[in-house]
């Protein structure tokens, strides 16, 4: 056996010695041709620091240290006027994609279960043109079977086009879209529709005849349910009282002459543009009310932060766009002339449970350069790329280990390392389609091990970002020059942000090296508060003297020197034991997560046993 490894150990060391070699021979040209010394610079000065010297005071980006922006494109203050200025600039240009679904078919596994497979074919396309015409005619139609501008509809569907040309639709003839999570169950459903007063809701097949069937005689004011695909149903299935029409009729009755010729009532910035009901995780899901110029400010925000965003783009949705993030993601990637091809969590990538074995998955088809992304899915992709790691043989496994330790340190100073992207991750880059260049990760904490490996193995900066429902999905995003880990950025353009003492947990702006606090979060883009809930928006929403609006997040964060924030613990995360210690269980599941034996975990505590 030391034999066997003193002879791998010869073989190896002119790999490690060529691979020093090569970094000596291209350190002075590539440093030149990718700016690099620029790029440290960058990632080096100081990106946020606070508008006074005394303890607490709000932090801002420097570069709109004077006042926080409110609109990117000028005279676009509404989500309609977005997209009119998106269609009359990219008109013919691809816009939203789909995949065909050639075949499906049940497919038994060891364990006698039957999964169903689907072999899909190439993108079909709409322009930016056929977009417009088709919301157009949807809501000319939704106006001829009475919906009424101001008048809430909801939406209970799958990330699809036809969501997002809804979705339009409602902001284009102002007509209030309460969102609700696919995932979410029946009476969290019933509870948002009816809190809302929806009498319009939109929905898929799917949905309707597994979730909402069993549940409609709980649901008071629904009169109108819509259905977006193109099957028929059988509507004597269904209680009377509910008119179930499909989403192609109604597009057809509004291309009708007498309809079609209806202008839509337009929005202004301070009219409601959606109520998002949240996950529910900590209890009922509570409606977030946004008005538009609260949309129009966070986007501006999270914009500025994406470089170069733009028609060459392409953009894969395939996270619930019932979330924040992936709707105010889609609709920047629309305005800018992105092309925004749709998947899911299931058709992702080849591997994915619902590809059929020699089948391509949508990244390998769409090949998308943007990418937003949640933790829980890239753990999943970093521990399935380690378990192959884990079934090489010795060289090779050596070799991916020392080339991905010579990146990680070429990271960490700013650099790259072409020649180990070429030969040792290539065909892991492919897994998600061998383009992109920037992945934005938000929604929970992303572990610094598993950022650092997306760096590396797939040859992108993160974007880790924060922000909440409550503040329209802004707060901060890291810089694609910043590599450091465990960070989320510099507040952005549009918001400013600052610490809040919480003396019970032990955190306060005083604190050496660096404050910290609770986090809250300042600017237009914070929302107008919870549907039909005004005591919890009076506990976590305040206004100050100059009418700006604030929001107490939970969350407990530090500042760096470098004006960045780290997201340290959250309130509600921490459990006081019996011998008065805390434990904070995000945490605790962060670590465990890493383990390859576990998928998924939640971790509770209970006080009166002192026990984790």
């Amino acid at each position: 056996m030391k034999l066997k490894l003193n002879v791998l150990t010869i073989i190896l060391l002119p790999v490690h010695l060529l691979i020093t070699i090569y970094s000596a021979l291209i350190f002075i040209p590539w440093c030149f041709l990718t700016n690099a010394k620029k790029k440290n610079a960058m990632a080096k000065r100081i990106k946020a620091k606070p508008t006074s010297d005394k303890p607490g005071s709000p932090y801002r980006s420097v570069t709109h240290f004077d006042s926080l922006a409110v609109i990117d494109i000028p005279g676009a203050d509404t989500l309609d006027k977005l997209f009119d200025h998106a269609v009359s600039k990219f008109g013919k240009k691809d816009s939203l994609g789909t995949r065909e679904i050639l075949s499906e078919e049940n497919e038994m596994q060891p364990n006698g279960k039957v999964f169903k497979k689907l072999i899909l074919g190439n993108y079909k396309w709409m322009n930016y043109l056929e977009v417009n015409r088709r919301v157009n005619n949807f809501g000319s139609g939704l106006t001829a079977l009475g919906l009424k501008p101001k008048n809430t509809i909801a939406i209970f569907c799958e990330t699809r086009a036809e969501w997002m040309i809804a979705a339009q639709t409602c902001f284009k003839y102002n007509f209030p879209l309460v969102t609700l999570y696919a995932t979410l169950g029946k009476e969290a459903v019933v509870h948002g529709l009816n809190e809302s007063e929806a009498s319009y809701l939109i929905t898929s097949v799917e949905l309707l005849e597994s979730k909402l069937k069993t549940a409609l005689l709980e649901i008071s004011c629904v009169k109108h349910i819509i259905y977006v695909d193109n099957k028929t149903i059988n509507k004597a299935e269904y209680p009377e009282g509910f008119e179930i029409h499909s989403m192609q009729s109604v597009e057809e009755l509004g291309s009708k002459p007498e309809y079609s010729s209806i202008l839509p009532s337009r929005p202004t910035p301070s009219d409601m543009a959606i109520v998002m009901y949240t996950s529910g995780s900590t209890g009922r899901p509570k409606g977030v009310m946004m008005h538009h110029s609260n949309l129009i400010a966070g986007m501006t925000g999270q914009c500025e932060r994406i470089p170069a965003l733009g028609p060459k783009d392409t953009y894969i949705g395939y996270l619930p766009l019932a979330h924040v993030l992936e709707l105010t993601a889609e609709i920047s990637c629309f305005t800018y002339g992105c092309r925004i091809g749709y998947s899911s969590p299931l058709t992702l990538s080849d591997q994915s449970s619902k590809i059929k074995k020699g089948s391509k998955g949508d990244c390998t088809v769409l090949k998308p350069t943007l990418m937003a992304a949640v933790p829980e899915i890239m753990d999943r992709i970093y521990k399935n790329v380690m378990s192959k790691v884990q079934e090489m043989n010795y060289i090779q496994k050596t070799l991916f280990k020392i080339g991905y330790d010579y990146k990680l340190e070429q990271i960490k100073k700013g650099y790259d390392a072409p020649l180990c992207n070429l030969l040792l991750f290539k065909k892991v880059k492919a897994l998600l389609g061998g383009n992109v260049r920037m992945m934005l990760s938000g929604g929970a904490p992303l572990s610094p091990q598993t950022h650092r490996f997306m760096n590396v193995c797939f040859c992108c900066p993160i974007g880790q970002g924060y922000g909440l429902t409550e503040s329209c999905g802004a707060g901060t995003v890291t810089e694609v020059t910043d590599y450091t880990t465990g960070r989320v950025g510099a507040p952005l353009i549009c918001c400013e942000i600052k610490l809040k003492d919480w003396q019970e947990g032990g955190y306060t702006v005083h604190d050496k090296p660096n404050p910290r606090g609770e986090i809250v979060i300042g600017g237009q883009n914070i929302s107008m508060g919870y549907f039909k809930n005004e005591e919890k928006t009076a506990e976590d929403y305040s206004v100050d003297e100059n009418g700006q609006r604030w929001f107490c997040t939970g969350d407990i964060g530090e500042f760096h020197p470098d004006g960045c924030l780290q997201i340290i613990d959250r309130k509600k995360d921490l459990v006081k034991l019996q011998a008065g210690e805390y434990v904070s269980l995000g945490k605790v599941e962060a670590a465990l997560k890493n383990c390859p034996l576990i998928d998924n975990i939640c971790a509770f505590a209970k006080s009166e046993i002192g026990a984790v």
